[in-house]
């Protein structure tokens, strides 16, 4: 073979390759656009089937842009159970703040048997009754009272969803404290057995550590709950789970109430794809009481100030004066000049 001929023969190989590599990466390119729209059209479908305004939360906060907070709460609505609406009760409570200046976020687990005033019942009580009375609106404002920080938005999920949407990821890695040997979802007796150490769990596995409230106490059953939000955060983020979204989606069907707007789960979507936040998790301390009879979770003042603090300044609801320097206290003084006592605001 001459000189011309084995060149021509080889660029004719090249602008092949070149033409199949190109091939691949257009129809790469549009299953990718295609599966992505396919994901979107989806989570839209799942969300508006899912939303459920409650009239008490703020509609003026943008996700993208403001510090916001979401209340988590799981509730066991099980045929098993038989309940009417009127007795369903919170059997999760999970305050998290997200602050957008840090990528931060904060969360708050709240004992079920937390004594606290129930502004619908008009008087103090278990905050896990709170649900019973108007269900999540309910619940919301007695969040509020207790912490004294808005509720922006709430995401309500029953053991069903709990449990399809771990599955769906594929499951999840946390540790567990103990060995554990506990009934499952359906309430079948020691279903479920779980070895101390880091364990990958299924849903029902990862329900069972959350409930389980034989081997410790409510507090650290909140520690719990906490680390398992935690895990799904980080699978749910990482980029193995990125083809289970649209399972994820299907599970959550009815077993799932929120009032944030498929624009609204798509702004923390944005919020987190940076990587994963900071996350630091706080434990509202307190002590236990049978003064009346009826077990309560009795609140210290001196913890619950100090949380209600850290919560507004997270929230960005109050200064945060651990930078003002002397030279901005007297400014802050020469604004009231007749006012020698005022303390800065």
């Amino acid at each position: 073979m001459n000189r011309k001929v084995y060149r021509k023969t080889k660029s004719s190989r090249k602008r092949t390759i070149i033409k199949v590599i190109a091939t691949l990466a257009v129809s790469l390119l549009i299953c990718v656009s295609a599966y992505g729209i396919y994901l979107v059209k989806k989570a839209e479908s799942a969300v508006d089937t899912a939303y459920e305004p409650v009239g008490n939360t703020n509609e003026d906060v943008e996700p993208l842009t403001d510090n916001i907070s979401i209340l988590f709460i799981g509730v066991d609505d099980s045929e098993e159970r038989n309940q009417s609406d009127s007795n369903i009760r919170s059997d999760a409570l999970i305050l998290a703040t997200l602050n957008n200046a840090d990528k931060s976020i904060k969360l708050v687990s709240i004992p079920r048997d937390t004594y606290t005033y129930i502004p619908d019942g008009g008087e103090e009580d278990k905050i896990t009754h709170a649900y019973a009375y108007n269900g999540p609106s309910s619940t919301i404002e007695s969040v509020e009272e207790l912490l004294d920080v808005p509720v922006d938005y709430y995401l309500r999920m029953n053991f069903d969803a709990f449990i399809d949407t771990i599955d769906a990821l594929g499951g999840i890695e946390v540790e567990v404290p103990y060995d554990i040997t506990e009934q499952d979802e359906n309430d079948s007796k020691d279903a479920i057995e779980l070895k101390e150490g880091i364990q990958f769990l299924n849903g029902s596995e990862a329900l069972a550590l959350a409930r389980t409230r034989h081997y410790d106490n409510d507090i650290e059953r909140g520690k719990r709950q906490q680390m398992i939000l935690e895990s799904i955060m980080n699978r749910a983020l990482s980029v193995g789970s990125i083809t289970k979204y649209g399972d994820v989606f299907e599970a959550v069907g009815d077993n799932m109430k929120t009032d944030m707007s498929f624009q609204d789960m798509r702004a923390l979507f944005e919020y987190a794809k940076a990587g994963k936040p900071d996350v630091e998790t706080i434990t509202l301390d307190g002590y236990d009481d049978m003064s009346t009879g009826i077990y309560y979770w009795k609140l210290k003042e001196e913890s619950l100030l100090e949380i209600q603090d850290i919560l507004q300044s997270h929230l960005g609801l109050k200064p945060d004066t651990s930078n003002l320097t002397n030279s901005g206290i007297e400014q802050e003084f020469a604004e009231y000049p007749n006012e020698g006592e005022k303390t800065p605001q």
